[in-house]
């Protein structure tokens, strides 16, 4: 999902928000993107806090990438509101987007640049300060100093991805969208990158909004999960308890009952 240059933000002060709840950096209401031919995402809404992991579940089609592809004002809602860290995206684009940023395995960085000229690259898009400083401590964060002269364009797909999380977070998000981060990971692999977005949250002051078909990695990541079919939200949770909640044993037994079932049948019962 490349992004013109030009069309990204810069960052500026903190004392430009104006939220309410400061600890709220994204909130959804009542979004809603229709097509000529369907409704993509419909009625949707819902807020993620500051440290806090959100996973959006759903089977392929439900509206999850579209919705993000929303937030990141790739596409324009058909109605429905978009706040990042309380600054409204339809009004003020450019404030909301320096306040986030956004990582996934199909959005590869350009291969023909090092790992260091892709984040200085970046940097300056996002007009972060004191860029090498901050280039050095991200090479150093992620363990990537031994790559930080290698070309994107050859390094494998675990490396990929510590360099598009250091990209991803170059600009101090208060809101980070990751769509599947792991897909094409390695178990060790994945597990390493779990544990280094887990803590970005936790020690870096960020709310993250994280698509997967990982109901594994859902678990141990996530505080809580929304369920999207057919671009509505059937339920919503923390990922540890819903399955007894609903009668299932395992997370995934419940995501695939959703996945599968005709979504009035679905809501009646999770009404």
């Amino acid at each position: 999902m490349p992004v013109a240059p030009d069309s990204l933000p810069r960052q500026l002060p903190d004392a430009a928000e104006d939220t309410a709840d400061r600890d709220v950096v994204l909130s959804i209401a009542d979004l809603r993107k229709q097509y000529p031919e369907i409704v993509a995402v419909d009625a949707v809404s819902f807020e993620v806090r500051r440290r806090e992991v959100v996973g959006l579940l759903g089977p392929n089609g439900a509206g999850k990438t579209t919705t993000i592809n929303m937030i990141l004002g790739l596409l324009s809602p058909t109605s429905g509101g978009i706040r990042i860290a309380g600054i409204d995206l339809a009004q003020h684009r450019s404030r909301a987007l320096a306040r986030a940023n956004f990582a996934a395995v199909y959005a590869a960085l350009p291969g023909n640049l090092t790992v260091e000229q892709n984040l200085k690259f970046f940097g300056l898009v996002y007009g972060v300060t004191r860029l090498a400083a901050r280039t050095d401590a991200l090479i150093e964060q992620f363990d990537l100093e031994a790559l930080r002269d290698t070309k994107c364009g050859v390094l494998s797909s675990g490396e990929q991805t510590r360099v598009a999380l250091a990209k991803a977070v170059l600009n101090h998000p208060q809101l980070l969208l990751l769509d599947e981060p792991t897909a094409s990971l390695d178990p060790s692999a994945a597990q390493t990158v779990r544990a280094r977005i887990r803590s970005l949250a936790t020690d870096g002051d960020c709310g993250i909004l994280w698509t997967s078909h990982n109901m594994y990695e859902v678990e141990e990541v996530c505080d809580r999960v929304l369920f999207l079919s057919h671009g509505r939200i059937l339920l919503e949770g923390d990922p540890r308890r819903l399955p007894a909640e609903h009668g299932a044993a395992t997370l995934e037994e419940l995501f695939i009952r959703l996945a599968r079932e005709p979504l009035a049948e679905t809501l009646e019962r999770t009404v």
